[in-house]
């Protein structure tokens, strides 16, 4: 969907939250995406890259960030020579008409979103 947004509105704005030295960098620029971008062979399983033209970068307080260490890295993180599973998710009965083609495989009948949402 965000993609989508961008092709409509190329105005964003990004917020990188840093939850071990609790800081936040805000970024507002123009996004664009370009097809057949050099970048796309640099990281696994890639769709597009979203590229965007930095207007103005500032810190953000970070008042509230509670601090937090990585525990585990989550199994869809695309990796080199690894199949990424499919999230529960997409066998929802509510999303079967959003697929993209490429997971319309995946399509289900399951209702129960709370189980396909989390993990635990």
């Amino acid at each position: 969907m965000s993609a989508g947004n961008v092709l409509v509105n190329e105005h964003v704005s990004l917020l990188f939250v840093d939850f071990q030295r609790q800081a936040r960098l805000r970024f507002n620029g123009s996004a664009f995406i370009q097809d057949d971008d050099p970048l796309m062979d640099h990281w696994p399983e890639a769709e597009m890259v979203l590229r965007v033209k930095l207007r103005e970068m500032f810190p953000n307080c970070p008042r509230y960030i509670h601090k937090m260490t990585l525990v585990e890295e989550s199994a869809f993180v695309p990796k080199q020579h690894c199949e990424t599973p499919a999230p529960a998710w997409k066998s929802l009965e509510v999303v079967a008409d959003v697929l993209p083609p490429r997971d319309a495989h995946l399509a289900g009948n399951e209702q129960d979103a709370a189980a396909a949402l989390n993990r635990n």
